[in-house]
């Protein structure tokens, strides 16, 4: 069963993406990949289309792209960098965060909905799932702690 792991949780992801996707559209008319680029942009503070690129793991220029149509929509300010260069800094608008907001409200509650239906205690999932995630963005300074471990 565990020689299954690797496909099973690389499709489980897809599933879920897919299926925020689906939920989004449907009920705020947004897609995925646009409310998580807002998120990421509220994660990293005050970010810059490089910094984003690099959090998504996308292209700088499927970046620009993206960002120009949030903020065609008016949920993003794209400034130029103060520091000078081609930089842009971004940040949400108050309409992008409570799409941000309503978004995570809606997809914690389908989710959790989903895990329990599972027979799976949706607190446990979670404590697990940031577990591996600690793991594989361990910090900057060296491996987890015992006390992240726990």
């Amino acid at each position: 069963m565990l020689a299954d792991l690797s496909f099973d949780l690389h499709a489980l992801v897809a599933r879920l993406d897919r299926s925020a996707d689906r939920i989004l559209r449907a009920e705020l008319g947004v897609s995925y990949r646009r409310v998580l680029t807002l998120f990421m942009i509220r994660e990293l503070g005050s970010a810059t289309q490089r910094a984003l690129a690099e959090r998504l793991d996308v292209s700088e220029p499927a970046v620009s792209r993206m960002t120009a149509v949030l903020r065609d929509a008016g949920l993003l300010v794209v400034d130029a960098d103060p520091a000078g260069g081609n930089r842009r800094q971004l940040r949400l608008t108050p309409a992008g965060d409570e799409l941000v907001d309503a978004s995570g409200d809606l997809l914690a509650q389908r989710f959790e909905t989903l895990v329990e239906t599972s027979g799976i205690p949706a607190a446990a999932y979670a404590r697990h799932t940031r577990r591996l995630l600690e793991l594989l963005d361990p910090p900057e300074d060296g491996p987890p702690t015992k006390a992240a471990s726990r």
